[in-house]
């Protein structure tokens, strides 16, 4: 381990920066940008991750092997460009697999998915010099392994992920974020963990049993960004449709959106993800009531072949998908729905891919995000059969992603020559245009200056592609 002493001592606390680099999800960022408003509170100031710091802070994801690859990569640079700095590790691939990190010299912290409140302290007894690199109590131990899952066993199952039984974790750790640096909107997370135990996915065991925050928690946070100045919040989590599950029925998902509809300055919520068994009437109905609430749903379908979602342990068939996506529509008729679609699931046959591809095109969406399918050890699918080549991968996920281009274009084609609302982001200042989101999820670049940003504009949309649109302020000449 190297010497620390004298970058970061205790009594030169202004002077200490810290720096943060985040992998993965929405949820990742949150706990990212949270775990900074902690070094705040103790004197650090946060720099760019580019930037000279005293502690370089590394929020890792485990989706796929290859984000676990990326944060492998980032970890050795971050060690190797900056050996008297604190590195600190946080995130689910620490949570799950801690002993690959441990073996990466130059780590100094390491802290996994809970007891994220103790990361200053962690930090500063690591730079102390003294003794071996430290962990989080009882979260992340070198030996343990995530235990792989019969079908009987997922009703009753233990997480043991870095050596820690998160089965066990029942509240919600609440950090609370002040602000949501250079962002127009900012993420809220309102719920943490999964109970649904896909057969592919690893997230189960290193972000533990689902659990949602308190409302009023909820509530509050939104009023302080709101008050700061952001027009839209995204509310997330691991598993945002079972929000309120574990409240004893005092509310739900649509219940906690309702709650926030009145804050003064807010223009926009925002629902990440949500499983597709969970769009409740009450959420439509919401939805195509409130014009704050964004008209944008992002269901995963992972296939579209119910032999392959079966194998997944997706509990739901494509029947039950498109009933849904039909509901939905027929009360939003410009709703943007976007998905997830993984290719090469094992066992996955010729027919069955065809049969998956032709479902997507048959939904239309919005967007589609193609995933390969990636091998996690401890996982049930990692030892089914018919583990196929990563040259089969990679043709399905091609052939997948012209589809989902085509999709996308036909989506941005249907607001040519029309007026849309338009949440303007930080402009572009070499080239002289702006970009933002409407409510249903359309990107729109203009010309314009950086006055308009953060703020929500009219654009006539005169050109479309797969990316977006482009188009001009409405009071401003095509």
């Amino acid at each position: 381990m190297p010497s620390l002493v004298g970058s970061i001592s205790k009594g030169d606390l202004p002077a200490k920066k810290v720096a943060a680099f985040t992998l993965g999800c929405k949820v990742n960022q949150y706990d990212t940008q949270a775990m900074l408003e902690l070094f705040r509170k103790r004197g650090y100031q946060v720099v760019d991750f580019g930037a000279e710091a005293d502690v370089y802070l590394i929020n890792t994801c485990t989706v796929t092997s290859r984000s676990e690859a990326k944060s492998r990569q980032m970890l050795r640079r971050t060690i190797r460009e900056n050996p008297e700095a604190v590195v600190a590790v946080a995130g689910c691939y620490a949570q799950v697999a801690a002993a690959e990190i441990w073996q990466i010299p130059g780590v100094d912290v390491l802290i996994g998915t809970q007891g994220r409140h103790l990361i200053v302290d962690l930090v500063e007894q690591a730079a102390t010099g003294k003794g071996a690199p430290v962990a989080q109590a009882g979260a992340c131990a070198a030996e343990s392994e995530p235990v792989a899952l019969s079908d009987a066993g997922i009703a009753k199952a233990e997480m043991r992920p870095g050596g820690t039984d998160l089965g066990q974790t029942t509240a919600f750790e609440e950090l609370p974020i002040f602000r949501f640096t250079g962002r127009t909107r900012a993420a809220v997370k309102v719920q943490e963990g999964c109970n649904q135990f896909c057969s592919y996915c690893l997230v189960p065991f290193a972000r533990g049993r689902s659990r949602s925050r308190h409302p009023g928690a909820v509530k509050d946070e939104v009023l302080r960004l709101a008050e700061a100045g952001f027009k839209e919040v995204v509310l997330t989590g691991i598993h945002l449709g079972a929000y309120g599950n574990d409240l004893d029925g005092t509310t739900d998902l649509a219940g906690l959106v309702e709650g926030i509809l009145d804050i003064p300055g807010l223009q926009r919520i925002r629902l990440s993800s949500i499983e597709p068994l969970e769009v409740s009437p009450k959420l439509i109905q919401l939805m195509a009531r409130e014009e704050k609430l964004c008209r944008h749903l992002h269901i995963p379908l992972q296939s579209g072949c119910d032999q392959v979602l079966a194998r997944m342990n997706r509990r739901y068939g494509t029947g039950q998908y498109s009933e849904i996506l039909e509901q939905v529509r027929r009360a939003i008729p410009e709703v943007g729905i976007s998905t997830d679609v993984m290719v090469g699931f094992p066992g996955e046959t010729e027919e069955e891919f065809r049969a998956s591809s032709n479902f997507v095109r048959e939904m239309a969406f919005s967007r589609v995000h193609v995933f390969p399918y990636s091998r996690r050890p401890g996982t049930r699918a990692a030892s089914f059969p018919g583990q196929l080549p990563r040259a089969v991968k990679e043709e399905r996920s091609r052939e997948l992603l012209g589809l989902a281009e085509q999709l996308a274009l036909d989506f941005h084609r249907r607001y040519l020559d029309r007026v849309v609302s338009v949440l303007v982001e930080e402009g572009r200042e070499r080239t002289g245009w702006l970009e933002g989101l409407t409510d249903n999820y359309l990107r729109v670049m203009f010309p314009g200056g950086n006055e308009q940003a953060n703020q929500v504009r009219d654009v006539l949309v005169t050109a479309a592609d797969r990316e977006g649109a482009r188009g001009c302020l409405q009071d401003s000449p095509p």
